[in-house]
């Protein structure tokens, strides 16, 4: 059969056109990127085996071989994994099957050019970094257990590939890179070994390069030289890593051009025993920024790589994790449902967990402005755990961070902080809940507090709605929205009830919006506002609701209608009614002051054509010449 001609998936082509086309200041991480790939393809096929013996052919001998023809000016990276098919080959070359794939492509296409060969292996679409250092790339493949027919893969990233059968020995694949001239520096065994070491010392199989020497009499044999020292970096003491290995470790397994926020290293023994080697990321993880799948911890059973998504062994609320587990505690031949749902596992997960939160909690203390960094960048996941994990709720609680009325922009406060800046007659923790800080600090819900010199959190992340639902409480003091019910403010005084009521009957009479219209305690400067009461949706989560398109399915609570007795306006307003109790002005300046409110709790009004109007007919009034 002839070679077949595709063409590539158009996000495919506009990716490559960029690697191509653009200048890189260091192209060398396309040798980790197909070594990590050679990695995997051996880990697959090994774990298979367990259950499938066939695959092996007879040859349990990984490894990953490197191959550098200067003559010809290709360097090749070969592994005996499970390889490709004609089918597999076309979907995993010929497309990005990746969510967040458009929002990646805009991101590199803004990156500084320094920065894209980084982005592109964090992305995990390290394969086609080959493109910047060759002019043509070739893949064979052949799939284990399979020995009729093997698959050639070509292409120059010019849009287009092809695709032909052939014949191949031995399971696995190999990449061939036919090398720009300016860049057969890669092909030198100095240059080789060096970029092994850098990137590739801690992969568990052998990476190996023929390499010829010289004997006293000038006779000249070949070798197989091993490249990485192979050493599993989690099962070595603590004593004898040093940070650089610990760093490159973390950039081996997340791709990451940046080093972590804090490495968590240790073993469990007792009735489970387990190493671990976790990294708390510095910034969000590339995965995490597009909407790509949540990964797990890679798992491994007594040295043999059995998955490298687990997620059984942490909640979802802290996929940004990266790390190793290794335990012989596990059985080799279970298949990854059961393990998923083994009780041993059960145990390295709760024991993790507690390892993470506690380290979190002690880099809070100790590490102030490294959290508050790692807090900026992955607070709203450590948030998530509020909702998920209610056996560590209030650990959890206890590294939430938050800005406040009395916090500088982007400064932060805790929950515990707050409790302690309290005053005695204080009794709630309270907080408001908007899409900025700019709005909410200028909020008229937080103008008593301020005068009372009381403390309001400012929550803008659209995941502390559901926060403040599931944590109503900490360390015995209540969470109290500023904008539901009533709040514990100075009352008003009864007699000027007794004055305003007869007109707050008459504007709920006329305002059907409105549930009850009242006097208001927490006002001070401004004219009204608009409260839920208590266990209704607040405005903020309505909006959320009806942005999610889902706003036809919601039987929205009508809320409350506070008017500042002390207001200018207010007590014009009261003129009027005690002038003239019918007076039509009544329900136009009443509808003013909601649609007001309205707009200061950050919603839209109804009518906006009409609320001008009002504001017109205001000032038309107010100019005419006083009869």
């Amino acid at each position: 059969m002839n070679a077949e001609t595709l063409q590539f998936k158009t996000e495919l082509k506009q990716l490559l056109h960029i690697i191509v086309h653009s200048l890189y200041s260091h192209k060398d991480i396309f040798l980790r990127e197909l070594i990590s790939n050679a990695s995997d393809a051996i880990d697959t096929c090994r774990f298979q085996s367990l259950t499938r013996p066939e695959l092996l052919e007879g040859n349990a001998d990984w490894k990953i071989k490197i191959q550098a023809d200067e003559q010809n000016g290709t360097l090749t990276v070969s592994d005996n994994g499970i390889g490709m098919s004609r089918e597999t080959i076309v979907e995993n070359l010929g497309t990005i099957a990746k969510s967040g794939t458009q929002a990646f492509l805009q991101s590199l296409r803004q990156a500084d050019v320094k920065e894209r060969p980084e982005l592109i292996g964090q992305f995990g679409v390290g394969f086609y970094s080959s493109f910047m250092v060759a002019n043509k790339v070739t893949v064979i493949s052949r799939t284990a257990g399979d020995k009729t027919e093997g698959v050639k893969w070509e292409s120059a990233g010019e849009g287009e590939f092809t695709v032909e059968p052939i014949e191949k020995d031995s399971r696995g694949t190999d990449v061939i890179l036919h090398l720009r001239d300016e860049d057969k520096e890669f092909l030198k065994p100095w240059r080789i070994r060096e970029l092994v070491k850098k990137y590739s010392d801690f992969v568990e199989h052998p990476i190996v390069m023929d390499v010829e020497q010289e004997d006293e009499n000038k006779k000249k044999t070949t070798t197989e030289e091993t490249l990485n020292s192979r050493k599993a970096l989690w099962l070595r003491p603590k004593s004898e890593i040093t940070e650089q290995e610990y760093r490159e470790f973390y950039k081996h397994l997340s791709h990451e051009a940046v080093d972590p926020a804090k490495i968590i290293h240790y073993s469990a023994e007792g009735t489970i025993e387990f190493r671990a080697l976790l990294y708390i990321p510095a910034h969000k993880p590339m995965d995490l920024m597009w909407g790509d799948a949540r990964r797990g911890l890679q798992l491994y059973i007594q040295r043999v790589f059995i998955m490298d998504d687990c997620k059984a062994l942490l909640p979802l609320y802290l996929r940004f994790i990266r790390g190793v587990v290794d335990s012989p505690d596990l059985p080799l031949n279970v298949s990854r449902e059961m393990l998923q749902q083994s009780a041993p596992l059960e145990k390295i997960r709760s024991n993790l967990v507690n390892k993470i939160l506690n380290t979190l909690d002690e880099m809070k203390k100790n590490e102030r402005d490294a959290y508050v960094s790692f807090f900026a960048e992955l607070g709203d996941l450590v948030k998530e755990g509020v909702v998920q994990d209610w056996a560590n709720r209030g650990r959890i609680a206890d590294l939430l961070l938050f800005e406040s009325t009395k916090t500088e922009p982007g400064k932060f406060t805790s929950l515990e902080q707050y409790v302690a800046g309290m005053n005695s007659e204080q009794k709630e923790i309270y907080y408001l809940i908007g899409e900025s800080r700019e709005m909410l600090e200028h909020s008229p819900y937080v103008e008593s507090f301020k005068a009372n010199d009381q403390e309001v959190l400012l929550l803008t992340a659209p995941i502390d709605e559901f926060v403040v639902q599931h944590l109503t409480e900490f360390k015995g003091k209540k969470l109290k929205a500023a904008d539901k019910g009533t709040v514990a403010q100075t009352p008003v005084d009864e007699a000027r009830k007794k004055t305003f009521q007869p007109l707050l009957d008459s504007l709920k009479e006329k305002l059907d919006e409105v549930k009850e219209v009242r006097l208001s305690s927490r006002l001070k400067e401004s004219a009204a506002c608009l409260v839920a009461d208590e266990g209704d949706m607040g405005a903020h989560l309505e909006r959320m609701i009806q942005r999610l398109g889902k706003g036809h399915e919601l039987s929205p609570a009508k809320r409350i209608l506070e008017l500042n007795p002390d207001h200018a306006a207010v007590q014009a307003l009261q003129k009027i009614f005690d002038q003239d109790p019918k007076d039509e002005r009544l329900e136009k300046y009443g509808r003013l002051l909601y649609d007001q409110a309205v707009i200061a709790e950050g919603s839209k009004v109804k009518d906006p054509l009409a609320f001008a109007q009002r504001i017109n007919d205001l000032l038309v009034r107010d100019a005419m010449p006083a009869r």
